[in-house]
């Protein structure tokens, strides 16, 4: 994607109206208010001129020789195909359809865009669009509002791309209203042509685009994202928020995995991957931006508090808490500098608590201090402005070590903006980022640290086991193809072929040879019922645990056949495994992405708890590990009141085969192992179930 599109010497209308209300209109206006630099040409068939700019009968007619940067489109839908045509005969270079009825309308407007989309290609214009507000750059030198929408920003270093307009709208005018400037915005509603992948890539080769925030409802192509994501997020920070994150999908999915996998909970996985730093909320997303387009990122967790006033401070200290930041102590050395230098009744130490006669130079010591400080890795100021004292003066200081860009600054300014406007315009200009309520400065601050800690975490390389069997496996799935539920002989061979521990077993056609596989392999045994009707057997009554002698096994044998009635009906015989903690590990297929690999709590507490960790394959050893560590229950595997711990290499190892074994075998749509039953020295497998 060139530059043409967001740095364009020439804009069109086509479509461009003398009416007010008229999108037409309205590009037309914002570019001349927001002080285009370079020729707008309005074109309507019956107008001589729009907003004082002449106008031409069709895009032919339009005096440029070299070829038109960007055509606005404000026409019907049915013909918007031939006015690409003329575009294409006349050199245009872009073209931005604000126009709605296409394909979000149905089959008539999908034939329609598809339609234009073909001439568009055949002439090498790109599109943008359909259905969609289109483009701001604010940098000085090119002032292109190319967008019918009403925020005017300020230059300035954040960067915006969403598929939705709307929501594009909301985050644009929040930095306006925080008086934030911003960089590039673009908003490419139905995306028929130009991508959020391409968008991405051209703000992350923009030198003046500092953070880029992003919003999503979903990824049309997931992988491409991902590889574009990854090259962005590695030399500037991308922040993103996904709608649609507590709709739970797959409900007839009959495996647990299928069923615990939120609708499109892929999207945050790759937001992960990426290094891209996800939010769940809108205005932590702007304001955690609003620091990040001015302040250095800090190399750890552990935060310096000044402050002029107590409450503040404790509230902000809660949230630092919550998000895993530290308030480490001072240093003897920082504390009697303090002690010499601010008021006697000041609180030294951390948080350092300044008290409201703080002058200038007691704030310029304390930040003196904590930038000098080894153990502080970024600065919290609370900062409320009396009118006893120099508040410009202190704001200043403030002002002047941001602006050495040491260690991050966030302020919490308490003042009234209408009184104090010099104090605010002094912070302002200096690039401190001010928020009016402490957790909101606190957050804002917890999200450098975690940029932070996804930018200088090391997941390794993903470990490939030589001594899995593919090639069995592969045979063993061709062999069933045109069936969707595996057997168990058939899942448990494949567990095998790829060296995931399982319990001893066996499979009998019937009671009797049931009760001479139990008998090889040795009691207590459990009895499962095999058939592909049979979906989760223990709500079925087919499963008997805890079996003692070949008696047992015989009768529980029985009654599942007279009770369960599957004409294709054998049976699992298997090793019982009492003790230890139950775990389950699954995997479900992810269009263009490969898998998604669970773990979590197993047993018959999964769907009650649904205390699960998802990510995306292939997973290496520090992501196993990771998940392990992201339950609620992690504790249970280290052991807790005395019990000991489990072993937790084995179940690490265990999902880094199983990620393998869905890599190679994509075939697999949903796989669990459930439970899988951790000991202190050892891993097994006592359930699994394949679907393909």
């Amino acid at each position: 994607m060139s530059d043409s599109l967001f740095r364009p010497k020439s804009v069109a209308v086509i479509g461009a109206s003398s009416k007010e209300l008229h999108i037409g209109n309205r590009v037309i206006k914002n570019l001349l208010d927001f002080g285009f630099k370079g020729s707008i040409y309005p074109v309507n068939p019956k107008a001589d001129e729009i907003r004082g700019i002449k106008a031409y009968k069709s895009i032919m007619e339009v005096p440029e020789k070299d070829g038109i940067d960007v055509v606005h489109m404000v026409i019907p839908a049915k013909f918007v195909p031939a006015a690409v045509d003329d575009c294409g005969k006349k050199g245009v270079k872009n073209i931005i359809i604000n126009s709605g009825g296409f394909k979000e309308i149905g089959p008539k407007g999908e034939a329609i865009e598809k339609d234009f989309l073909e001439r568009a290609k055949k002439y090498g214009i790109r599109i943008f669009g359909p259905n969609c507000q289109g483009i701001i750059n604010s940098d000085p030198d090119i002032r292109a509002y190319c967008n019918f929408t009403f925020t005017k920003p300020d230059p300035g270093h954040i960067s915006i791309t969403a598929l939705s307009g709307g929501v594009a709208e909301v985050i644009h005018q929040a930095f306006s209203q925080m008086g934030v400037g911003t960089r590039i915005y673009a908003s490419n509603g139905n995306a028929c042509d130009i991508t959020i992948p391409e968008i991405v890539r051209y703000l992350g080769d923009d030198e003046e685009t500092r953070t880029i925030v992003l919003y999503v409802e979903g990824l049309r192509d997931a992988a491409t994202f991902l590889e574009v994501a990854k090259e962005v997020a590695a030399k500037k920070p991308v922040l993103a928020m996904k709608a649609g994150r507590t709709e739970v999908g797959a409900k007839a999915a009959s495996s647990h995995t299928g069923g615990l996998a939120e609708v499109d909970i892929a999207t945050e996985l790759i937001f992960k991957k990426a290094g891209i730093l996800s939010f769940r909320d809108e205005a932590e997303l702007c304001q955690a931006a609003v620091a990040f387009a001015s302040q250095p990122i800090p190399k750890g967790n552990r935060v310096g508090i000044i402050t002029n006033t107590g409450g503040p401070a404790v509230i902000a200290t809660d949230v630092f808490g919550d998000k895993g930041l530290e308030i480490p102590s001072l240093s003897d050395r920082g504390i009697e500098t303090l002690k010499e230098k601010v008021f006697p009744e000041a609180a030294v130490g951390n948080p350092t608590d300044l008290l409201a006669t703080g002058l200038a130079e007691h704030y310029r010591t304390a930040m003196d201090v904590m930038m000098d400080e080894e153990t502080i890795d970024s600065v919290f100021i609370n900062f409320v402005t009396p009118f006893f004292v120099d508040t410009d003066a202190i704001a200043r200081e403030i002002a002047e070590v941001s602006k050495q860009k040491r260690k991050p600054i966030v302020c919490n300014l308490m003042t009234d903006p209408q009184q104090w406007t010099e104090t605010v315009r002094i912070l302002k200009e200096g690039g401190v980022p001010c928020f009016g309520f402490p957790g909101e400065a606190a957050r804002s601050l917890a999200a450098l640290v975690r940029y932070n800690d996804i930018r200088s975490r090391d997941i390794g390389e993903v470990t490939i086991y030589d001594d899995v069997d593919k090639a069995r496996a592969e045979a063993i799935l061709e062999k069933a193809r045109g069936r969707e539920i595996l057997s168990a002989t058939e899942v448990y061979e494949i567990l095998a072929a790829y060296k995931i521990t399982v319990a001893d077993w066996r499979m009998a056609d019937n009671a009797q040879e049931a009760e001479k596989a139990a008998v090889e392999i040795g009691f207590p045994v459990v009895v499962k019922a095999d058939a592909e009707s049979i979906v989760h057997k223990s709500d079925m009554g087919g499963v008997a645990v805890n079996l003692a002698d070949g008696d047992a096994v015989r009768s529980a044998a029985e009654e599942m056949e007279k009770r369960l009635n599957a004409d294709d009906l054998k049976f699992f015989i298997q090793k019982y495994m009492p003790g230890g903690k139950e775990v389950i590990i699954g995997a479900k297929a992810e269009e263009g992405l490969g898998h998604l690999i669970m773990f979590g709590l197993g047993g018959i507490y999964v769907e009650v708890l649904k205390d699960v960790v998802f990510n995306l394959t292939p997973v290496t050893k520090y992501e196993a590990e990771e998940m392990l560590s992201s339950i609620k229950a992690a504790p249970l595997l280290k052991g807790v009141r005395g019990e000991k711990g489990v072993y937790e290499a084995g179940l690490v190892e265990t999902l880094q085969r199983l990620s393998q074994l869905v890599t190679d075998l994509p075939a697999i749509q949903e796989m669990d192992l459930n439970p899988v039953i951790a000991y202190e020295d050892n891993v097994f497998v006592v359930d699994a179930r394949i679907a393909i």
